[in-house]
């Protein structure tokens, strides 16, 4: 009997794919990126540098237990406001976590709107020069003895390019752009400038707008929504750790205010309010400069 001798059969897999969805705040990057991953069958990793704390689901508009339920996602309520977490640890976590789940789904889901965290995950971060110590202590002496405001202009001054897409009202960014600017001579944002880094994957990038007043009705909407459902309450519970990075963020340190006794209610939202209209312009400059990104408006 002749023996035959078969080949073994090649399975040829479509290369894996991260298909990010990217955009402002309240634009609607949640529910668009759960229909996609449904449609797709595959799970949904967060890129949003406020929800992966357990204590701040409201202020942080954490996916709902009705959408977890629909989708499985990762990086939701996943770690303390008492731990410090960065975007050079998410690209880490998250580029293990994909090597993982691509072995179960051809694409994978990325929602998000911190432009960081999206850059860490899709093409690295660059190396920054190390911490100069005594620099920054002079520039936190100086903002506990002046104020935010004199540190803000001097980083204009010196580097407009990172200032007009940096959360300005965040000291600590602004007193780690100050340092390297002063340390090093050169601007904060020239270090974010090399080559890429080159995944193991395909990358697509969707971006979501909405015409401005629209997307501002959306804000001030779902800030009075978070405000009725708690949100004041929860940044009550956390009022005694407001000295955390993780809190030091919009919403948070104007509630802060008004638990303090400085702002009325009706002040501190309006604050809130206007803030969160000024964080979603920075996001857009921030994405706007991607050119892999392909736009959508939705609504």
């Amino acid at each position: 009997m002749q023996t035959v001798n078969r080949q073994p059969t090649t399975v040829h897999r479509p290369p894996s794919t991260l298909l990010v969805v990217c955009g402002p705040t309240a634009v609607g990057k949640t529910d668009h990126a759960i229909e996609l991953a449904e449609q797709l069958g595959t799970e949904i990793i967060s890129a949003d540098s406020r929800q992966l704390y357990r204590e701040i689901p409201i202020g942080t508009a954490q996916p709902t237990e009705e959408q977890l339920a629909r989708v499985k996602h990762h990086f939701i309520a996943c770690r303390s406001i008492a731990e410090d977490y960065n975007a050079g640890m998410f690209e880490r976590d998250a580029l293990e976590l994909l090597e993982q789940l691509f072995q179960k789904h051809d694409t994978i889901v990325c929602c998000g709107g911190t432009g960081l965290y999206i850059k860490a995950l899709c093409e690295g971060l660059d190396a920054l020069p190390e911490a100069d110590e005594e620099l920054r202590e002079q520039l936190t002496q100086r903002l506990e003895s002046e104020g935010l405001e004199p540190l803000q202009q001097q980083l204009q001054a010196l580097d407009p390019v990172h200032y007009e897409r940096m959360d300005t009202q965040n000291p600590q960014r602004v007193i780690r752009a100050l340092e390297v600017c002063l340390s090093t001579g050169k601007p904060f944002s020239s270090f974010h400038e090399g080559a890429k880094k080159q995944r193991p994957f395909n990358i697509r990038k969707i971006g979501l707008e909405l015409p401005r007043e629209e997307l501002y009705n959306r804000i001030n909407h779902r800030v009075d929504h978070m405000l009725e459902n708690g949100w004041l309450q929860e940044a009550q519970a956390v009022y005694d750790k407001r000295h955390l990075n993780a809190l030091n963020t919009v919403g948070y340190k104007e509630l802060f205010q008004h638990l303090a006794g400085e702002l009325t209610l009706q002040e501190a939202t309006e604050k809130i309010k206007t803030n969160t209209r000024r964080f979603a312009k920075r996001q857009l400059t921030w994405f706007k400069r991607d050119e892999e990104i392909k736009w959508q408006t939705v609504g």
